[in-house]
């Protein structure tokens, strides 16, 4: 069981990692935004419409996410220049 949690915890870490082993902050910050959409959606779906966010709110969270982990994606295509 301990090994099976050590797996998952190296994963985790290794998820917000970049290729060369790098902390990247776009990837944390894409990773907070799904996760907060995922819990605004689950929350959605168990309270009434009168305390749900706006749909703009839910709207930028998701353009933001997308950004930050598109751009995440398109920086190992891009060559650096150095």
């Amino acid at each position: 069981m301990k090994a099976f949690f050590r797996h998952i915890a190296l994963f985790t870490k290794q998820i917000f990692q970049d290729e060369h082993g790098i902390y990247s902050s776009k990837r944390f910050t894409g990773i907070i935004c799904v996760l907060a959409l995922v819990i605004s959606l689950l929350g959605n779906t168990f309270y009434p419409k009168s305390i749900q966010p706006s749909s703009a709110l839910v709207d930028a969270v998701a353009l933001f996410a997308f950004g930050a982990l598109g751009l995440t994606s398109i920086d190992k295509f891009v060559k650096s220049r150095k």
